[in-house]
């Protein structure tokens, strides 16, 4: 009975610890996140997960992951019925619960941070009646999706912070005024007035960064499709050749390129996805591009990342260089005393 009290004590101790600290006390105190990268544990009754709240999951968030041949999900999905749902599953990276119960006392889909490990994120969607869970999934896809991706992106930023290579960024800072954190692996290839290469290359995959920048015509023009694949297509010709004479990089027009303009951590940019090939060649591969002005507004930066992997399923290596790009930061600039 003594012993009953005690550990009783240590436990409520414990959680009002977790209770009352502050927002970072109570992180450092989190198990690691585990599972592997683009995996999802979705906590779901079976009979659920086999009916039409299960296919809407399924259509969310193991669709085809976009600009990639061939065809892999957007994410790796594992169910486990709630019964089921034990430490073991607690602590993985994603989790998606779906709770169907017509008493419950809120409705709706609420996504949380670190609830059981960090860095986690669990979006959990309640409901009186699998129908209205399918009502909420539908009505709230963009919030899923960017929650999920968000946080897997965040995942290798940080990583890329901690291993990083600071000499390449030293370089590249010199040139644009900026740049990404590159993690240990990357090497510099090539760097120029106005344009730098940099790669992480193995026997059968390839990751790689390019970045350029080029006057700006201060117009509307600027960020224009038509314009970014102009200047892509001149500066890969120019800097990006292939592995035989008269071959060079270029954009694939078998597909058009789609260009969104996006915001992150108060920078404004066009992000470009597309496929690129070699001209007089068979290689090819998607890629995304950050095109933004530079921070005096002269010249137009463009970030890029590829991938070239043909033995291998290219959506983790691709979200992974992608990451990178989301990691840009503007040299600090230093104050006068």
């Amino acid at each position: 009975m003594r012993s009953y009290l005690k550990y009783t004590l240590l436990a409520l101790t414990l959680l009002s610890v977790l209770s009352c600290g502050s927002g970072a006390s109570r992180k450092a105190l989190l198990p690691s996140v585990s599972g592997r990268a683009g995996e999802v544990v979705v906590v779901i009754e079976k009979s659920d997960w086999e009916s039409s709240l299960g296919n809407a999951i399924r259509e969310l968030l193991a669709c085809d992951c976009p600009w990639l041949t061939p065809r892999e999900p957007l994410y790796s999905l594992a169910n486990v019925t709630p019964g089921g749902f034990g430490d073991m599953f607690k602590v993985h990276r994603n989790i998606v619960i779906c709770q169907i119960d017509p008493q419950a006392q809120r409705t709706g889909v609420e996504i949380h941070s670190d609830v059981w490990a960090s860095p986690q994120i669990v979006v959990k969607v309640s409901a009186y009646t699998a129908e209205e869970a399918c009502a909420f999934i539908d009505a709230n896809r963009d919030r899923i999706t960017n929650a999920i991706e968000q946080a897997e992106r965040d995942r290798v930023v940080n990583n890329c912070i901690i291993y990083e290579e600071k000499d390449i960024a030293a370089k590249v800072e010199t040139v644009f005024g900026g740049s990404p954190h590159f993690p240990v692996g990357y090497r510099l290839r090539k760097m120029t007035r106005d344009f730098a290469w940099i790669a992480y290359e193995k026997q059968y995959s390839n990751q790689t960064i390019l970045m350029y920048k080029y006057p700006a015509k201060d117009d509307r023009s600027d960020f224009t499709e038509e314009n970014i694949i102009a200047h892509r297509d001149s500066v890969m010709k120019k800097n990006v050749p292939g592995m035989f004479e008269g071959t060079y990089m270029t954009t694939s027009q078998y597909v058009a390129p789609d260009v969104k303009y996006m915001k992150y951590k108060g920078r404004s940019f066009a992000q470009t996805r597309g496929y690129w090939e070699v001209y007089n060649d068979y290689m090819g591969g998607p890629f995304v591009s950050h095109s933004f002005y530079s921070r005096d507004g002269k010249d137009i930066i463009v970030t890029e990342a590829f991938v070239y992997a043909p033995k291998y399923d290219k959506r983790q290596l691709l979200r992974q260089v992608e990451s990178i790009l989301y990691s840009f930061e503007w040299t600090k600039e230093e104050t006068k005393e």
